[in-house]
């Protein structure tokens, strides 16, 4: 249940609040230079997911995970302990943390394990947010407590929600994540950076950040006289200098 293996730098707290600084599109177009994952399959949401707080911006954490059923009341029946067993690998990884919740009854959704109480209690041992592929309630008053939440939806009640399993890989919106993976999310969705990707990602978001905005996005903003034909050319001209760059820094072409 290690949040990283031992061979894997994690990021530094100045390093993870330059990650938020961007939202995660960005954060995305550094990633697909240091992957060796398909960018198109893996390490993104695939299907839609609700940020339920977008005025707190992206967040950022490392992925603790569980599984929930909340319909089955025979969990808290056959392990009645697993609550506080719970909070305590909880409370034994470091943070920021971000709980990714993969809820056994999707699409069905009968019952939230989020609400005010376990908001303020994640908050308490360093979570900042969650990831559920159910639901969440208390909504107003998880953003009062400073917990971000993408979900499927909203509910009313809790059901028998009890913890299942946790420390292992899940599957959220049709992603695979496992503990340990860092989380990039805002309303745009979520993205998974494996341990070995994440010391290179600051560098390659902020390179192509950069990128973009000293070619590309000047060439097009730029509307001091030109003619369509001029502002054409420099578009092309300024396409090509973001591929040299791009190609210089990662070998790679760019997607122009």
């Amino acid at each position: 249940m290690s949040e990283l293996p031992p061979t894997e730098r994690r990021l530094t707290p100045g390093e993870l609040y330059q990650l938020k600084r961007w939202n995660t599109p960005t954060i995305y177009n550094g990633w697909e230079q240091v992957t060796k994952r398909n960018p198109a399959l893996d390490g993104i949401n695939h299907e839609e997911t609700r940020d339920f707080m977008p005025q707190m911006g992206p967040m950022v954490g490392y992925a603790v995970t569980l599984v929930i059923e909340p319909s089955n009341p025979e969990h808290r029946q056959t392990n009645p302990n697993a609550g506080e067993e719970y909070r305590r690998y909880l409370a034994s990884i470091p943070g920021p943390k971000i709980v990714v919740i993969q809820d056994l009854d999707k699409p069905r959704v009968l019952g939230s394990h989020w609400g005010e109480v376990n908001a303020n209690m994640h908050r308490a041992v360093g979570c900042v947010g969650t990831i559920t592929d159910g639901a969440i309630r208390d909504v107003d008053e998880m953003t009062n407590a400073g917990f971000k939440a993408l979900a499927r939806r909203l509910c009313v009640g809790h059901a028998f929600v009890h913890p299942v399993r946790w420390g292992c890989e899940v599957e959220v919106f049709g992603t695979k994540v496992s503990p340990g993976d860092l989380i990039h999310a805002d309303k745009h969705g979520f993205l998974v950076i494996a341990p070995e990707e994440q010391s290179a990602l600051l560098d390659a978001a902020g390179f192509m950040d950069a990128n973009e905005c000293r070619t590309v996005i000047p060439s097009a903003r730029l509307s001091t006289g030109r003619t369509t034909e001029e502002m054409l050319t420099d578009m092309e001209s300024a396409i090509d200098e973001f591929r040299t760059n791009l190609k210089a820094k990662f070998n790679a072409e760019g997607e122009w």
